[in-house]
Parts: structure tokens; sequence; C-alpha cells
């Protein structure tokens, strides 16, 4: 079974189309704040554009008063025309022009961030609704990246679209106006020649340098994801002395990076030469044509220089241009993975009908479930069984069972192929996913624990508990003696993944969390199988006080911790091969009993081996291990 999909909007790499779904972001219909700075950010473009196309025109008339021509300048009074005045004129519009687009970028400012949060905060939701099929097949370290990267191309598609794209085809049309109407359409023409072969220039390169980017991406979010998985896992790295393989997985990665981004910046290179040569002849023309008509007394001096002057300017939003052209396509490449993301339909969804899970005081109840996670994977086949309110039933078999699926359905981390799983008579696929999982409690084989406190972990299970709720949920968890004998207490750091406590201490603190959410439903998935004999006696008492007046569902890999469950079902290739009760299924002498008097010799095995141990300890000299 696939994830559902749809098109990827992104694989066009169409800008339009991006800019679409971003605009209601730098729109927002809910902030009039926001509104108000679009507008008068654009009001202050076009101010912007229209000082910058006047400041030629005061070089052009300095130019000429120094020549001694003021033709043209009869409008403005004697006292402006003088060449200081007009050279003081041009600098005050530069000093303008670049005032007005610092306001303009300034107002901007919060309208773009306001898309990148908004955009950014929409992903982190999204990847959160997924399914927990999603998650197990994707890679902590790359998925991270792809976020970062998407954030940023967010960042450059909003800027430069708006900021630089619209003011420099505003600045082309009021060039393209000035010169057709002053000097004729034959400078329009060269104008609009150079200005199309310097983008079309652009767009082949950077089209080739896209592809080059896409490697350099593949590279970097497989470096990154193989550090990551290396460092999350640096115990085993030791345990196993691969620390050279370690880093030369990540040097494979890193020399076709270094291979790539290379190849990026000699590309660049000739980018550059390529639109400098395109400009430079196209200004070399129509320099020439000016040069000529001033030889021809059909031009003054004052407009050779203006025409270099506004073809200096255009240069610059030209230039931008090709960066612009290359930020957009960069970010959409930056984005297509974030994209990609964002166009994945969460597998489990809530119904349009769906309502909150009413009184839990039920039973959960499973009629004739079966399950697959792949087509040709069978899991189930038409298991039925209920757990009544208050009592507690434990699911026991082989590994691959099928067990801990039972408990993964519960909270609907998938959807059941046939039959229905029922809580307190309401099918799971009719109640939100929501009140579902707040009304579960979990304690897993396997806790993991965020990089935080020893608070912030046991207040997981809820939020808004006060310290001395906190610590009481510790207390009944057993691990508050733990915790007060602490230099930092309950601020105690647990580091990654919790690597800093021990095992039990681990199981202690998810106990904890459990008690603190208080759920009328518990999980308890093979909680104590990965501990010593001790520590998993003392975390039983812990979940036998927790299970106390809870509807209970136990899945164990050693039987001894569910001998005085109210049913136990044993599973075998997915399906009910014995149920009853410890002692009935014991004296049906099948499978169950088989699995019992395999843990009761192996508990055997090793407490004789214990014994031996402890004795050579002591200075007793044995010279073979006792018979087993």
């Amino acid at each position: 079974m696939s994830e559902p999909r749809k098109t990827i909007a992104s694989d066009t790499g169409n800008p339009l189309h991006t800019l679409r779904n971003l605009w209601p972001f730098m729109w927002p219909v809910d902030r009039a704040d926001l509104k108000r700075r679009v507008i008068w950010a654009a009001l202050f473009l076009v101010a912007a554009k229209l000082a910058q196309v006047i400041v030629p025109y005061f070089f052009k008339w300095a130019t000429d008063a120094l020549d001694g021509k003021h033709d043209g300048l009869q409008f403005l009074p004697a006292v402006l025309i003088a060449p200081v005045m007009l050279v003081l004129a041009y600098n005050v519009a530069r000093v303008v022009q670049l005032g007005l687009n610092q306001l303009r970028d300034a107002l901007f400012a919060r309208v773009g961030q306001h898309a990148v949060h908004q955009l950014a905060y929409k992903t982190f939701v999204h990847i959160h609704q997924l399914s927990l099929r999603f998650h197990l097949e994707r890679r902590t370290g790359g998925l991270s990246r792809i976020i970062e990267r998407g954030v940023k191309g967010i960042e450059s598609i909003v800027r430069f679209t708006i900021l630089n794209t619209l003011p420099t085809l505003l600045e082309f049309a009021l060039v393209a106006i000035i010169f057709g109407f002053t000097y004729g359409l034959s400078y329009v023409a060269v104008t609009a020649v150079v200005i199309w072969l310097y983008i079309w220039f652009t767009v082949r390169a950077s089209d080739w340098r896209i592809a080059i980017r896409r490697d350099m991406n593949a590279s970097d979010t497989d470096a990154n994801t193989k550090a990551v998985d290396s460092l999350l896992n640096f115990e085993t790295v030791k345990y196993f002395n691969n620390e050279a393989m370690e880093a030369r997985r990540y040097d494979d990665s890193m020399e076709r990076y270094e291979h790539a981004a290379t190849r990026i910046w000699t590309s660049l290179g000739w980018l550059n030469l390529g639109q400098g040569v395109i400009f430079g002849a196209g200004m070399a023309i129509m320099m020439v044509m000016s040069a000529m008509a001033v030889q021809r007394g059909e031009q003054t001096i004052g407009d050779f220089v203006f025409i270099n002057a506004m073809l200096m300017q255009l240069s610059i939003p030209l230039n931008f241009i090709g960066f612009v052209y290359r930020e957009i396509r960069q970010g959409l490449t930056d984005i297509e993975q974030m994209f990609d993301l964002l166009d994945v339909n969460p597998e489990v969804t809530d119904k349009p009908d769906a309502v909150p899970l009413e009184d839990t005081k039920g039973s959960i109840r499973f009629e004739d479930v079966h399950f697959r996670y792949e087509t040709d994977r069978p899991i189930l086949h038409g298991i039925s069984f209920e757990v009544p309110f208050g009592k507690t039933v434990a699911v026991v078999g082989p590994s691959g069972a099928g067990k801990s699926t039972i408990s993964r359905l519960i909270f609907r981390f998938y959807d059941i192929q046939e039959g229905a799983i029922l809580i307190n008579g309401q099918d799971i696929r009719d109640v939100t996913q929501q009140s579902l999982r707040r009304a579960i409690g979990m304690v897993p084989q396997d806790t993991v624990l965020f990089n935080d406190t020893l608070a912030y972990n046991i207040r997981y299970g809820r939020v808004d508990a006060s310290d001395e709720e906190v610590m009481q949920a510790a207390e009944m968890a057993q691990i508050g003696d733990f915790i007060r004998g602490l230099p930092d207490g309950l601020d105690t750091m647990v580091g990654e993944r919790g690597l800093k406590l021990s095992g039990g201490e681990k199981q202690r603190v998810a106990i904890a969390r459990t008690i603190l959410k208080a759920p009328p439903i518990l999980i308890l998935d093979e909680a104590t199988s990965a501990l010593d004999t001790a520590t998993e006696q003392e975390i039983q008492a812990a979940l036998d006080y927790v299970s106390r007046g809870r509807t209970t569902l136990v899945i164990a890999h050693r039987l001894s911790t569910v001998i005085t469950a109210d049913e136990i079902i044993v599973l075998q290739d997915g399906m009910i091969a014995e149920r009853g009760t410890h002692r009935k299924l014991l004296a049906k002498k099948g499978l169950y009993q088989a699995m019992w008097d395999r843990q009761r010799e192996a508990q055997e095995t090793e407490e004789k081996l214990k014994d031996f141990r402890e004795h050579d300890e002591l200075g007793v000299v044995v010279r073979k291990p006792p018979p087993v």
C-alpha cells in the first residue's frame, strides 16, 4: 500500500504557479495591517523608479550647463539651472531614490517574513499529520534539511519576485518610453534586442545550472542524513569500531557535494561573462550611435552622458533579472521537496462528519479485523476479541505474530482493510483522531525522550500540569527518590533520546507521564521486555498501579508479566491460536504452554549462570560451569 499522493505542483517549475500559491500568504485576508504595508510598499516602489529615471536627467542638464547650453531648461528658474545647483540636485535625487527603495524594503520585510513563517508552520503541522508509514520510510536528517532549504527558498521567491522583478519591469517600460520619444525607435530597438538576448542567455544558462544545483542538493541531503544517523547512533559506532567507515561514507557524500559545488561556481563565472559580453556589445552600439549624433549636431554632450547614465542604470536591474531568475529557479529547486511534502496526502484522516469519542469507560473490541501493511504482506487474519472496561487482556505470541500491530491499529496509525475496531461501541474510524488518542495512554518498549529536562518529559503527558503534579506522578512511577538525588532535580537534562538515563529510568519516566495523562485506556507494548529481571519486577509493580481501574491491553514477550491478566490471547501467524487465563492455557498444553516452558528454562539457566558468576567473584575456584 503506497502513500496517497497528489500531482506535485513544484515539478512544473513554473514561477507563476508558485506565486499563485504564495499570494494568500503575501496578501493575508485576516491581516489588514500587512495589506496596508503591501500597498505602501507598492507606492514607494513606483516613486523610487520615477526618481531613478529623473536622476540621469539632472546629470544631462548639469553636463549641458557646464557646456554653456541650457536648451530645454527654460521651465526652471535661472538660479536652479546653474551647474552647481544641478549637480546638487543630481545627488539629492540619488539619495531620495535610495531612501524610497529602503522604505519599500522595510515595509515589505514583515510581509515577506510572515509568508515564510506561515509556510514553515504549515509544513511542520502537515508533516505531523502524515501517517506513521511515511515517517518510518523517511530519514530524519534528510527531512530536516529539506525543510531548512525550503524555508530559505520561500524567502528568496517572496523577496526577489516582489521586490525586484516588478520594479525591473517598470523601469524597462520607462526607459523604452523615454528613448522612443526623445531619441527615436532605433534606440528602443537596440535596447529591446539587448534585453531579449540577455534574458534568453540568462534563462538557458540558469536552466543548465539548475540541474547541477539538484545534484548538489542531493549530495548535501545525503551527507547531512549520514551525519545525523551516525551521531544518533554514536554508541553503536563505538561498539563496532566503525568510526572510519562512517567517516568514509560521509566523505563520499561530501566529495560529490564538492564536485557539484565547484561546477556551480564555474558555471556562474561563464554566466556572468556571457551577460557582460551581451550588455557590453549593446552599450557600445548605442554609445557609438549617440557619439555620431553629437558629431552631426543632433545631440548634445549632455545627451551622450544621459544615454550612458540610463544604460548604466539599466544594467543594474538587467543584472538583477538574471540574478532574480537564478534565485527564483534555485528557490524553486530548493522548495521542490518541500512542496512534495505538502502534496502528500495523510493516509489516515478524519471523516468530514467525525465526532469526538464519547464516554470512554467502555470496552475495546476487535471484530473480524484483517490488516496488511502492503498488498503482499498480510499481518492479521480475522482477529476478534474484547477488552472489557476495567479489565486487563494480554496479547502474546512469537515474534512477527502481529502483536505490536494491534497497538498501532488502536491508535489508528493505520486503517484496517476489513472488520472494525470499536471503543465503547464507536468505530474508531468514525471519531476524531485527537479525541481517540487523548483517551489512550501508551508505555512502549523503547521509550525515546526529548533532549530536555526530566520535568519537560514527564509533563509531556499533560502540558499544563504543575510541578507538584509532575513530582507526584514521578513518585507513583517509583522515580521520585532518583529525581531528588540529582543535583538539578526535575531540571536535569536527559540527553539526546534520553541516553543519560538507564533503561529502567526511562521506563519510569514513560510511566510517570502516562500517570499524568490519566487516560481511561492503557496500552503496555512490551514495556518491560528490554529490562533485567530485578528492574522488570520494580517496573511491573508501577505498571500494575497505573493499570488499576483502567481498560488495559498488554502486549508482552515475557509471559511472567501477564499471568494475572483477566484473559490472555495467543497470536500465531496473525491469527488467534489460543485464549484463556494463564492457568487454563497451561492446562491446554498447547502453544502457550510450550512458550512458558521455554521461558522458564531460559530464566533458570540465567539464574544458574548468575550464581556461578557470583561464586567466581567471591574467589571460589570453579573448574567448569554447573550443568544446565
